[in-house]
């Protein structure tokens, strides 16, 4: 269990976390759970019994979330303010979008995809100039359009999730299954657990290094969508008409932007000693944060990604069951996983147990990433098995 988890399940049963609770938290969740009726009123004839369970697990989440980290709320809103409206704007037709100003240049799915990715990228510049100028300002700036792009982004998915319903029930899926979709979701999913140690520690001089990955993150998104058109979106294969799509993926995704996380903030840590060596009160060794303070990250995010990837792992486990009767058939989709399982355990079980700190786990955690990639990735791109509709 990730520490995260564990400062989480101990707040819960403290009896006076509940007596903190102020009337904006109570009235935070009240709204979440209105949020939450809404979309069962509405959406309910397209929702089995499983999905409705989903769907009330994921209110109560987001209501305890927000509790927990205030900032998630506005995101929240702003989220489902810009989806409604441009939800509001198709009506019941795609068609809308091409006499619409809002939905053709600015929140149809592809466009705040679009603005996300620019976002992204002129967030790394914008913390690479922070870190080099140390500008207060300029990093204040690249937060703001870190967040910008997280905005934009799940506005993206929301409407996506839309638009794949207007193009028939039959047709219509949360998106997050395909290369293109998960793209995405890896990109927010990184920010966003970013964007926590960044205020949890106080220090945007990690931003550049992690927005480097989310930046590459982009670079593949645009490649595979302006040169496979990837982008369109495209009925489910069998195999993933399923609840567990729900589950499963964004747990993995967790997993993965954790790892990438903490590879990042690896490579940050290797430069800090380096430079501490080097010259100890040059220009890098007094802009990067203390190496104590990137270890510390490193092995968090590490941690969060294990919890959420074992848990996705069996999730996917008991959805190969259902879809092709077996728990485990060493398909090579599921052998990679269990190899990047293997991969942190070990790396968690030399920090907890035998003391390890530093270079040897900085070095690690970026080769951890090679390997999750090929997980990620590379498979699809060159192996086949049971998870062949992911390829490229």
């Amino acid at each position: 269990m990730s520490v995260t988890q564990q400062e989480l399940l101990q707040g819960l049963e403290n009896p006076s976390f509940w007596k903190q609770r102020s009337l904006a938290d109570w009235l935070w969740a009240l709204l979440v759970t209105v949020g939450g009726g809404y979309a069962w009123s509405r959406y309910h004839t397209l929702m089995d019994d499983y999905e409705t369970a989903i769907l009330a697990g994921s209110t109560l989440a987001l209501a305890v979330f927000g509790w927990l980290w205030r900032a998630v709320r506005p995101l929240t809103l702003a989220v489902a303010g810009l989806s409604l409206f441009a939800i509001g704007l198709y009506g019941t037709s795609l068609r809308a979008a091409d006499d619409s100003f809002f939905l053709k240049f600015l929140l149809s799915s592809q466009s705040a995809i679009m603005w996300m990715s620019a976002l992204f990228v002129m967030a790394t510049v914008a913390y690479f100039i922070a870190l080099a100028a140390r500008s207060d300002y300029a990093g204040k700036v690249a937060s703001a359009l870190t967040w910008s792009a997280v905005v934009m982004g799940f506005t993206g998915m929301m409407v996506r999730w839309r638009e794949s319903y207007l193009m028939g029930a039959d047709i219509g899926h949360i998106p997050v299954s395909n290369l293109y979709e998960v793209f995405i979701l890896f990109c927010l999913i990184t920010a966003l657990i970013y964007l926590f140690y960044e205020g949890r520690y106080r220090t945007r001089a990690m931003g550049g290094f992690v927005l480097l990955v989310i930046s590459a993150a982009v670079a593949f998104l645009l490649w595979y969508a302006f040169t496979r058109d990837a982008h369109h979106i495209q009925p489910l294969v069998p195999a993933l008409q399923s609840y567990w799509m729900k589950i499963h993926v964004p747990a993995n995704f967790v997993g993965y932007g954790a790892f990438a996380l903490a590879a990042m903030v690896g490579v940050a840590w290797l430069v800090r000693k380096r430079a501490d060596r080097v010259a100890p009160q040059g220009f890098v060794a007094t802009r990067l944060p203390p190496a104590e303070m990137l270890d510390d990250v490193m092995y968090k995010a590490i941690a969060l990604g294990f919890a959420f990837f074992t848990v996705a792992t069996i999730l996917g486990a008991l959805w190969a069951a259902e879809a092709w009767g077996g728990y485990w058939s060493w398909d090579p989709k599921e052998t990679w996983a269990l190899i990047v399982w293997l991969n942190y355990a070990a790396w968690l079980h030399m920090r907890l147990t035998r003391g390890w700190r530093g270079a040897p786990l900085a070095w690690w955690a970026i080769i951890g990433l090679f390997v999750t990639l090929f997980a990620f990735l590379g498979v699809n791109m060159f192996l086949s098995g049971l998870h062949s509709y992911g390829e490229l």
